[in-house]
């Protein structure tokens, strides 16, 4: 066999498997197709395992036929009763008609953009009919499934099935929760004051009272001792009256002694008198006084 043969068969070989390899195509259990000629879809395979084409004529488009997940970004939401919310949404969907998602939607990343327009626009409309304290209340569960059905019913033109549509979070803008807390905070110090100014009102009143009774009190005992000591007074002179009734020298020798006890009681002490004085009465005439 000459050379031109073999190249002419190598060839052949490598156009039969080139044209083998573009009839063939493998569709996983993950995935459904759709098989286009000439751009227009010719039929849709959904059932998995290794399928057949015309080469170079038709090709196939893959798409995912599992759950999969939309996680749009936040969005601001103005309420019934005019209150605005930031609500983050989530979405569980699944392809579940592949020639009408070609149709409308082409890719999965133009699907997911027009998927995510359909819930935001069934959470503004749903949640524009009530009120804050309706959405915070038992009406919730409800409210949920209104915006579910709404999105399952728009999904369905793009050929898509929505499974669930949950809000994750619903919480008041940035700015308005800062004036929120400033007004708490503003009320809290109001109230602080207020309890302080009564606090300080009723030390006031119990202070006065305590000096009030602290007064009385005081009074009263220096009325009783004044009235004890009068009348310990009165006892000590009627005592000394009547002992100095019962020996009038007796009690003229106790009042001397005393006297020179009060007078000789610091260390240096002088005196100028006269020998004779009454005050010496007691010096020197032991044998006249006994």
């Amino acid at each position: 066999m000459s050379d031109k043969i073999k190249i002419s068969l190598g060839i052949a070989a490598a156009a039969v498997l080139f044209t083998l390899a573009n009839a063939v195509y493998v569709v996983t259990q993950t995935e459904q197709a759709i098989v286009l000629q000439f751009g227009d879809p010719v039929r849709v395979v959904q059932e998995p395992g290794l399928k057949l084409k015309i080469p170079f004529i038709q090709k196939v488009v893959f798409y995912d036929n599992r759950l999969l997940n939309l996680d749009p970004p936040a969005q601001e939401v103005v309420l019934n009763d005019k209150k605005r919310l930031d609500v983050d949404s989530f979405t569980r969907y699944r392809i579940v008609d592949p020639l009408r998602f070609y149709k409308t939607v082409r890719t999965e990343i133009q699907a997911r953009s027009k998927l995510e327009e359909i819930v935001n626009s069934s959470v503004r409309k749903i949640l524009g009919r009530i009120t804050l304290p309706e959405l915070l209340s038992q009406q919730r569960t409800q409210i949920m499934s209104d915006i579910s059905q709404a999105v399952k019913i728009d999904a369905q033109q793009i050929g898509v099935s929505v499974a669930d549509v949950r809000i994750r979070r619903a919480d008041l803008p940035v700015e308005v929760l800062q004036a929120i807390n400033a007004r708490m905070k503003a009320e809290r110090e109001r109230d602080a004051k207020e309890f302080r100014a009564t606090g300080q009102q009723e030390a006031q009143k119990i202070r006065a009272t305590a000096e009030k009774e602290q007064a009385v009190i005081i009074a009263n005992a220096e009325k009783q001792a004044q009235i004890i000591r009068g009348e310990g007074d009165n006892q000590a002179i009627a005592i000394w009256n009547q002992a100095a009734g019962t020996d009038a020298d007796f009690f003229a020798f106790y009042r001397s002694l005393e006297a020179y006890k009060n007078s000789f009681a610091g260390k240096d002490t002088s005196m100028v008198l006269a020998p004779d004085s009454e005050f010496f009465d007691y010096f020197g005439k032991t044998e006249k006084r006994k």
